[in-house]
């Protein structure tokens, strides 16, 4: 039975019709609700003449699967560990060293973002694929308090998560290849990106066998191999459909943005309520609301028109330099955030062991206000490469921000969350209301 392919050469097109009749069906092989659901959703479907496909490429309207979202669950229970990791040791070796370990996880998601937007990650031989990263990333997440340090028994938790991530990166690099057998200069920049893996798995294995500084430089060394090797395999990647990759984008900052909510929470979970719960829960729910804010509202739809808007090499650049590199920061900014959240949550609620009167202290309020600072300098960034403009307002912000550290240090830990909920509060109103024309010509544009 013939089966349906997206742009597939030696393929005959099938003309969209406002209803799909019995014949239609039979030709391609559907029930008549799937090939509704095909005329409906990419309105230029075609026959595949091979009995069997293995890809099925994404349309130029394509949007994100459900599939996509459901590998997203691993990143956010990875997340959820990074976390734990952060809270239990919160010396600035183990901070580093938690960076390093949100690295490779991102890398790992990276890949699958790309690989979503140029196959259906729902379709053939790519949601095997997809699954198989799954359970590779989600081992990884299992691994990932023992990255470093190998507990006593069992497996060598270094050891585990070296492999892991090779079998995420190797799924990935061979589903490129498959999808790229039409494609020359893919598969070149492919071939070009192959040495990354091997020196960035080679060096964790390595890693894997040693501690201390020795150990956190060659993880430094086998990160540099990855992102480094993208920049160096060059602009010949394929971008099938922006719509898409904006999308998965913005759906992974929610997931992250959606940890720190879930660090409020976890902060205070075997505590009974009170006002200051009640307070401070809510201005760190504030906190992740303007953050929120601050990438959706206009930042995050005028770096997609550009993107839309480019094309060739430029296209290429600022998916990878807006998104794939500028969203790791964010990511890492969030992660600090959740961890400062989730401290000021225990010195309000726990009388046990802190008063309303402690403040916080060390890393946990340079996290707190650091990582809000790290995140809005990845915004931007992430507007800046994209379109060319600097938002002054954030600038300032991230200097007031990094300037109040000590000041917050000094204060009640509730104050200082109302400190960091204030400065937020006062960038997104004057934004709001300074540049209320553009504001509203970017979405009025968006929405039509």
């Amino acid at each position: 039975m013939a089966r349906i392919g997206f742009g597939a050469r030696g393929t005959s097109p099938i003309p969209r019709t406002d209803r799909l009749d019995a014949d239609l069906d039979q030709r391609i092989g559907l029930s008549g609700f799937a090939a509704r659901r095909c005329a409906a959703l990419w309105h230029d479907c075609t026959v595949n003449t091979p009995k069997r496909v293995r890809v099925q490429a994404l349309s130029e309207r394509g949007t994100v699967s459900q599939l996509e979202l459901f590998f997203d669950l691993v990143f956010v229970f990875a997340l959820t560990r990074v976390t734990d990791l952060l809270a239990d040791n919160t010396s600035a070796a183990n901070v580093f060293r938690s960076i390093l370990v949100l690295a490779v996880l991102w890398w790992s998601w990276v890949g699958y973002a790309w690989l979503g937007n140029l196959a259906r990650a729902d379709e053939g031989i790519v949601k095997v694929a997809v699954f198989a990263a799954m359970g590779a990333s989600f081992i990884i997440a299992l691994a990932l308090p023992e990255a470093f340090d190998d507990l006593p028994g069992g497996l060598s938790g270094p050891v585990v998560f070296a492999i892991g991530y090779f079998v995420v990166r190797a799924v990935h690099i061979s589903i490129f290849w498959v999808i790229g057998k039409d494609e020359p200069r893919f598969r070149r920049t492919v071939l070009r990106w192959l040495p990354s893996l091997a020196i960035s798995t080679t060096l964790l294995l390595i890693a894997s066998q040693t501690t201390g500084t020795v150990q956190t430089l060659l993880w430094v060394g086998a990160l540099a191999g990855d992102y480094l090797g993208t920049v160096f395999a060059g602009n010949g990647w394929i971008l099938r459909s922006v719509t898409h990759f904006a999308e998965r984008h913005g759906l992974i900052i929610i997931v992250a943005l959606g940890e720190s909510i879930v660090s409020i929470g976890i902060g205070v979970v075997s505590l009974p309520i009170s006002w200051a719960i009640i307070v401070a829960s809510l201005l760190g729910l504030a906190v992740s609301a303007l953050m929120w804010w601050a990438y959706f509202d206009v930042t995050a739809l005028a770096v997609e028109h550009e993107l839309d808007k480019a094309g060739g090499a430029l296209q290429i650049k600022i998916a990878r330099n807006s998104y794939s590199f500028a969203h790791l920061p964010m990511i890492v900014g969030v992660i600090g955030l959740s961890l400062g959240l989730k401290k000021v949550l225990s010195y309000v609620g726990d009388d046990t062991e802190h008063d309303l009167t402690d403040a916080l202290y060390g890393v946990p309020i340079f996290t707190l206000f650091g990582g809000v600072a790290l995140y809005i300098a990845a915004l931007v960034f992430f507007k800046w490469y994209a379109v060319r403009t600097i938002a002054v307002s954030r600038v300032v912000t991230i200097v007031v921000l990094l300037a109040l550290i000590p000041v917050a240090a000094a204060l009640p830990a509730l104050a200082s969350l109302g400190l960091l909920t204030a400065v937020l509060a006062v960038m997104i109103a004057f934004e709001t209301t300074r540049f209320a024309q553009m504001r509203d010509e970017i979405r009025h544009h968006e929405a039509h």
